[in-house]
């Protein structure tokens, strides 16, 4: 019987484990992962970052997955039980929350590999032929399907996807690959300050997604290895990776685009201008992602609210968008909003301008406000005649953040600090005015 590629890949992803690491702190993030883990961060107007992997999943046709928690995730348990309970348990499908329960350890999860390893009796009792391990804070669409394939193909013990990037680009933040023939790795660096150059392309290296396919045999037998090692860190780039690749047959797959001659999308948003970066490419006339892809949906969940409203078009005030993406919820009053990316039930009221800036859920802007190239967190209430992003001394002395991009972060806290100190410093002037 001669099974098409299209049936044998859907007989792979039916007998696969999709595992997917949220457990990051996302430090770089600052502020805006001081309440909650990176992967539930908000992007792209209505998702969360974890969205763009657990889509991935469905797409491709991995129905059983987990999601192993751990850091500040009780916004992200909300969103996965609110958005993520829809499939099926009935037919095998499923997104379990592995939150660190200390069944095989007495501490919360060392590293990614321990994560794994103590959650060995989930996978055991999936008993599934192959695992998929995904990074839960990356904003890309990929067919999963294609790179098990591959790997079952090749005969290989471990898949390493990789995506080429330029050596600046890569350089100390993430691990990077030397392949030799028929895609084998050869060598494995973890986030070195000097990167290997890919053959016959100068300038660019290899660097790993941070996902990897598994013959669940072997992916058991490395964890327990791992596990009984006291010099290890634990950790897939540190300890399983270089392992496995002297020892074990382990292969590279490469993100490609689906378009000949374009660079696949890929962004890691760990830092504050990397997070503005990737949102304001939504705002491009074609984005580089395509968010309006039927044949590949993101999923998410979002409360219900009514269309975005524009109100006034006088002489004096005109409320209008452009070049923007603005959701539900939104009401812009006699405002004008360039180049930015809304969220819902964002308010801008009159004279206002907002420019070349992402501005989370539920903020309210007042009247003859002047925004540019920030990012306003959610919840915050930016008073009337208020500038941000126009002078950055002033920015900072009111103890906002400014990236080495020069992109303004802004919180709820900042707001409530900076008040507060407002409000100190008229009593003080009071008190010697009584004086």
């Amino acid at each position: 019987m001669v099974i098409s590629n299209s049936r044998y890949v859907s007989h792979l992803t039916r007998d696969t484990l999709a595992l997917v690491l949220a457990g990051g702190k996302g430090t770089r993030l600052c502020e805006l992962t001081q309440h909650q883990a990176k992967p539930a961060v908000q992007f792209g107007g209505k998702f969360r970052i974890i969205d763009f992997p657990l889509s991935n999943c469905v797409n491709s046709g991995i129905r059983k997955i987990g999601v192993l928690t751990q850091y500040k995730a009780y916004s992200l348990l909300r969103h996965l039980a609110s958005g993520w309970g829809h499939l099926n348990r009935e037919l095998g499908e499923y997104v379990e929350l592995l939150p660190a329960s200390q069944q095989y350890s007495n501490s919360w999860y060392a590293g990614t590999a321990d994560a794994l390893y103590q959650n060995i009796g989930f996978i055991r009792e999936n008993s599934p032929k192959y695992i998929v391990v995904l990074s839960g804070d990356h904003i890309y669409k990929m067919d999963y399907g294609d790179m098990l394939a591959q790997h079952a193909q090749s005969g290989a013990d471990m898949t390493i996807s990789c995506i080429e990037m330029p050596i600046e680009e890569a350089a100390g933040k993430f691990g990077v690959m030397s392949v030799g023939d028929n895609n084998r790795i050869n060598e494995f660096q973890e986030k070195p300050l000097n990167p290997w150059v890919m053959k016959n392309k100068p300038g660019s290296t290899l660097a790993s997604m941070g996902n990897y396919v598994f013959s669940t045999d072997f992916l058991i037998e490395k964890l327990i290895e791992d596990a009984k090692n006291p010099q290890s860190q634990h950790d897939f780039g540190h300890d399983i990776i270089p392992n496995a690749i002297k020892n074990d047959h382990v292969e590279a797959f490469l993100f490609r685009s689906e378009k000949p001659n374009v660079a696949p999308y890929w962004r890691d948003v760990g830092t504050l201008d990397s997070f503005w970066s990737a949102n304001m490419d939504l705002v491009n006339a074609t984005p580089d992602i395509d968010l309006y892809d039927k044949d590949w949906p993101i999923w998410t969940y979002q409360k219900q609210s009514p269309p975005a409203k524009f109100i006034f078009d006088e002489k004096t005030q005109s409320g209008y968008a452009v070049d923007s993406n603005v959701s539900g919820g939104c009401i812009i009053s006699g405002a004008i909003v360039k180049q930015s990316l809304l969220f819902s039930n964002v308010l801008i009221e009159n004279n206002s301008l907002v420019e070349k800036s992402v501005i989370l859920p539920n903020v309210s802007i007042g009247k003859n406000v002047k925004i540019h190239s920030a990012v306003i967190d959610e919840n915050c209430k930016i008073p009337d005649n208020f500038e941000i992003g126009l002078d950055h001394r002033l920015d900072q002395a009111r103890g906002f953040r400014i990236s080495p991009g020069e992109v303004v972060l802004v919180t709820s806290d900042m707001l409530n600090e900076l008040q507060k100190a407002e409000i100190y410093a008229q009593s003080i002037e009071h008190k010697k005015m009584r004086a």
